[in-house]
């Protein structure tokens, strides 16, 4: 096979993986949409909580990252990748129960429980990426600096509301 091949592949499987991150985002967002501009709204925001044109931007980017860190992993011949691909694929699902449980069912205190279930779905994925490529567990740590701040945030909605 061609070298010219086998990078259009590449490029495909990375932006296949991509992709794939971008659609949890999607998903998610279909809770959060509903929300915003009513209930979200309503609620008593923390002080240090950003505008909400802010998320999208810091979401878009961090599935994009997350997208390339699968696939640098899925790139492995380890015999752990499969294993760190499918608690990565879990940890996406969390995700997407987070934004189900507070934008959803509008509940700060269920998206409290998800969300620290999530902090520690991102910590056991970085983990398991390390284990086959220390790029790809790196890339991951920007998401979990800013679920953790999420987490914080969640806090201060469930307290004040």
């Amino acid at each position: 096979m061609e070298l010219s091949a086998i990078r259009r592949r590449d490029v495909a499987e990375l932006v296949g993986w991509v992709v794939l991150a971008q659609l949890a985002g999607l998903v998610g967002s279909v809770f959060t949409v509903t929300s915003i501009g009513s209930w979200y709204d309503t609620l008593v925001r923390p002080e240090f909580a950003p505008p909400n044109w802010v998320f999208g931007p810091v979401w878009t980017t961090l599935f994009a990252l997350m997208g390339v860190a699968a696939f640098l992993v899925s790139q492995s011949n380890s015999p752990r990748t499969r294993r760190a691909l499918t608690v990565f694929g879990a940890q996406l699902v969390v995700n997407v129960a987070w934004s189900a449980a507070f934008f959803g069912l509008q509940s700060p205190a269920l998206g409290l429980v998800v969300i620290v279930v999530l902090l520690g779905a991102i910590c056991l994925t970085m983990w398991e990426f390390a284990q086959v490529d220390r790029r790809a567990a790196l890339l991951l740590v920007p998401y979990l600096a800013w679920v953790a701040f999420a987490t914080v945030l969640n806090y201060g909605f469930w307290t004040l509301n």
